[in-house]
């Protein structure tokens, strides 16, 4: 296997079900040692997905396309202007064989990227994701939802940029009620999908260094 992470950015919108499918090809062929891990960067059309603990209570609307995914977590929305990135790393030859720690990485790129635009991205105890205080509310920016397979991680993040916020109106999203969902451009910064590509990058491999 290549020490070397691919980084693959995906232009225009990708059909969901095609991304879950190349996912599961590429985990076996990293579980196998026939690939390289990946972080492929991709938007999708608008859909919501429903982790292992969803509750069906938590869609509100059927506007659009409902999948069942393998990832942690409950439902959310994907759609236009939101960076979902999905992360293919082998924990194992890592030697970090902690789900716990992995998570928390995954937490620290996003917190990385947002300090960037001088954005104060928090994590929150019991509130999957990550935060930002906006006047006198907390609203979500950012979303997570991984699952793990013979140590080989997928799925992966979700980041506000400039998505329509409105579509989450169809969820409860991750099963949390009483917060708002933001965006970067909802917050002021008007940061375009490339530049925050190449933020993401460099705040990557910075906390993922081999």
């Amino acid at each position: 296997m290549k020490d070397a992470i691919e980084w693959r950015v995906s232009p225009g919108l990708t059909p969901y079900p095609e991304a879950v499918s190349q996912m599961e090809q590429r985990v076996e062929d990293i579980i196998t040692g026939k690939a390289s891990e990946l972080v492929w960067l991709v938007e999708h059309p608008p859909v919501y997905t429903a982790g292992t603990s969803a509750d069906e209570a938590d869609l509100l609307s059927n506007d659009f396309p409902l999948y069942h995914t393998g990832r942690g977590g409950q439902i959310t929305y994907h759609g236009p202007g939101q960076r979902v990135a999905y992360v293919m790393l082998n924990l194992k030859k890592r030697g970090a064989m902690d789900v716990r720690a992995y998570v928390k990485n995954l937490e620290s790129w996003l917190v990385a990227t947002l300090g960037e635009y001088n954005i104060k991205g928090e994590i929150r105890e019991g509130r999957v994701g990550v935060w930002v205080e906006n006047g006198s509310s907390e609203d979500k920016i950012a979303a997570l939802g991984i699952r793990i397979r013979k140590w080989v991680t997928f799925h992966g993040v979700a980041l506000n940029i400039n998505p329509d916020l409105s579509h989450y109106a169809g969820i409860i999203p991750c099963g949390i009620s009483g917060y708002g969902i933001t965006s970067l451009h909802a917050l002021g910064v008007k940061a375009n999908m490339e530049e925050v590509d190449i933020i993401l990058e460099k705040k990557f491999r910075k906390i993922f260094a081999f």
